[in-house]
C-alpha cells in the first residue's frame, strides 16, 4: 500500500509547521517587555528598526525583489504599518503594567475578532466551530481577572491585551489578502519599515539611552521574534484561514509563560493557569479537526 498526500495537504502541513514555529518566537518576545526597561514605544520601535535591516539584507540575498505591483498596496502596508505598532505598543504595555502570563492570555483573544471580521473581508461563511471555540479562548481570558477595576493592574494588563487582540486580528486579515501578491519577507519589510515610520517620533519625545544589554536585546527582538516569526507567520497564512491560524496562535501565551517561569521566575497565578488550561483546550479541539486535512490517502 502506497501513501501519499495530494499537493494541497502538504502545503497545509507546511503552513501549519510554520504558524507553530512563528507562534514559539512570538512567545519568546514577551519577555523582553520585563528585560528592557524602556517606554513600549521605543522597544517596539528597536524592534521594527532591527527586523527592517535584517529583512532588507535577507531578501535580496534570496533572490527577492522589493518592488510593489500595484500603487495601492504603498497604502496598504503603510496601514498595516500603523496597525502592526499599535498592536506591539499595547502588547509591551500589557506584560509591563501585569505579566508575561497576562499579557498573553489576553492578547490571545484576538482569534475571537478574527472569527467576526474574516467573512467580512473575504465574503466566506462564518465557522460556527470557530467562532465557538474562540469564545471559550475569551472566557479564559476573563477568568484571570481578579476585580474589573481600573485600580487592579492585572485589569489595566487585560484590557490593554484585548486592545492587542483586536488589532492582531485585522492585521491577520490583511496579512492574508497580500501574501498572496508578495513573499512573505516582503510583506514584513514593508510593515516594519512603515511601522518605524509611525514611531520615530517618540524617539525625539523620550530620550533615549541605551547600554550595551539593551542594543543586543533589540537586535534578538528584532531579527529572530521578528523578521523570522513575522515571516512564517505570513507565509503560513497562505494555505490557512485567518481564523485556523488565529487559533494555532493561541499556543503563545503556553510557550511565553514557560519562557517566563524558567527567565524571569514568574509563577502564574492558579486562575491564571485555569484561564489557559481554556485556551489550550480550545487550541486542541481547532488542532484535530485540521489532522483531518492531512490524512493520507490511498491511490
Amino acid at each position: 500500500m502506497i501513501f501519499c498526500y495530494n499537493r494541497g495537504a502538504l502545503n497545509h502541513s507546511r503552513s501549519l509547521a510554520q504558524v507553530h514555529a512563528a507562534t514559539l518566537l512570538f512567545g519568546l518576545a514577551g519577555l523582553f517587555a520585563k528585560w528592557l526597561a524602556l517606554s513600549p514605544f521605543l522597544i517596539v520601535l528597536g524592534r521594527v528598526v532591527f527586523a527592517s535591516l535584517a529583512l532588507a539584507l535577507i531578501i535580496p540575498a534570496a533572490g527577492g525583489r522589493f518592488s510593489l505591483r500595484r500603487k495601492i498596496d504603498a497604502g496598504l502596508f503603510l496601514l498595516q504599518g500603523l496597525i502592526l505598532a499599535v498592536h506591539w505598543v499595547l502588547f509591551f504595555q500589557s506584560i509591563k503594567v501585569s505579566s508575561v502570563a497576562v499579557g498573553l492570555l489576553s492578547y490571545s483573544s484576538f482569534p475571537v475578532f478574527t472569527a467576526f471580521l474574516e467573512p467580512l473581508f473575504f465574503r466566506t461563511r462564518i465557522s460556527r466551530l470557530h467562532v465557538g471555540m474562540s469564545l471559550v479562548c475569551l472566557a479564559g481570558v476573563f477568568l484571570i481577572v481578579p476585580s474589573p477595576a481600573w485600580s487592579d493592574r492585572i485589569f489595566q494588563g487585560v484590557l490593554y491585551g484585548l486592545g492587542s487582540g483586536v488589532t492582531f486580528a485585522l492585521l491577520s486579515i490583511f496579512n492574508r489578502k497580500l501574501s498572496f501578491r508578495y513573499p512573505s519577507p516582503v510583506v514584513a519589510f514593508y510593515q516594519d519599515v512603515s511601522a518605524a515610520f509611525f514611531l520615530l517620533p517618540f524617539a525625539f519625545l523620550h530620550p533615549l539611552t541605551l547600554s550595551g544589554r539593551d542594543i543586543a536585546l533589540l537586535v534578538v527582538l528584532g531579527v529572530f521574534c521578528t523578521a523570522g516569526a513575522h515571516s512564517l507567520f505570513i507565509a503560513g497564512m497562505r494555505h490557512l484561514s485567518a481564523q485556523t491560524a488565529s487559533l494555532i496562535s493561541a499556543l503563545e501565551p503556553v510557550y511565553g509563560i514557560l519562557f517566563a517561569a524558567a527567565f524571569l521566575g514568574e509563577r502564574p497565578a492558579p486562575r491564571t493557569l485555569a484561564g489557559g488550561a481554556i485556551i489550550l483546550a480550545a487550541v486542541v479541539v481547532i488542532s484535530l479537526q485540521n489532522l483531518k486535512k492531512l490524512r493520507p490517502r490511498t491511490d
